[in-house]
């Protein structure tokens, strides 16, 4: 079940003075009962930890992952979990978005659980039950961006990936977008061949989109946008 997808990923600020970004990235699709195994000189640039994602880094993802999902009543009975994320890369990992596709033991959807990081180091998981098509909608309730307040709603598109990557996150404020992200891309065997293809087309990729975060951000606040004060927040294990 593991691959990689050559993705392109799109950020639009869209009400008010438009401001975007179209930045191509790669990432994982990973079964967290069996996630790859590497040839030992590949390790440092792939690397799955639990203290990357929200929960005990002491713990496996899985086990944290099934530990929050006991809390809100959900079960899944060792059902197949698939996590889209991006990867380390010489000891660093930064995923703004990571998505898990949570099923039954004989395969059917349960849910999905999107887990989302900022730039302060904070972590949130947002429960969804999407419909047939992987449509969902939930309340914003952590603070990401300091252009954009903490009300609203998201509306997200998470199919599960086959051939094709496409997910679609907008977040609507007063009845109106403000702010529309997407990752599109194929798929791509997970091969060492093919990892390697990507890593040289694409070095240090968490780094990479740290730093171009930073710098939207900057060109933001050069250009006027109003900042939002940032509220305390502890790491979310929900």
């Amino acid at each position: 079940m593991t691959a990689l997808y050559d993705a392109r990923v799109t950020h639009e600020r869209t009400l008010g003075p438009r401001r975007g970004f179209r930045h191509g990235i790669y990432l994982w699709l990973v079964d967290l009962d069996a996630l790859p195994e590497l040839p030992w000189w590949l390790r440092p640039f792939a690397g799955f930890r639990a203290a990357d994602h929200v929960g005990d880094p002491t713990r496996s993802i899985r086990s944290n992952l099934d530990t929050y999902l006991a809390g809100e009543g959900i079960d899944l009975a060792g059902g197949q979990v698939l996590m889209l994320a991006g990867a380390r890369v010489l000891g660093y990992v930064f995923n703004p978005l990571t998505v898990y596709w949570c099923h039954r033991p004989g395969g059917e959807p349960a849910c999905v659980v999107a887990e989302v990081h900022n730039t302060y180091g904070e972590r949130h998981r947002y429960l969804l039950h999407p419909d047939r098509s992987g449509k969902a909608e939930v309340a914003k309730d952590f603070y990401v961006s300091p252009f954009l307040t903490l009300d609203g709603h998201y509306e997200m598109s998470l199919p599960r990936p086959g051939e094709r990557l496409a997910v679609t996150v907008t977040l609507r404020q007063n009845g109106a977008a403000v702010l529309a992200a997407s990752i599109n891309g194929r798929r791509r065997p997970a091969t060492t061949r093919e990892l390697l293809r990507l890593l040289l087309r694409r070095p240090l990729m968490p780094q990479r989109i740290w730093a171009l975060i930073r710098r939207h951000g900057i060109a933001m606040w050069l250009r006027g946008y109003p900042l939002t004060p940032r509220r305390t927040a502890q790491e979310s294990t929900r």
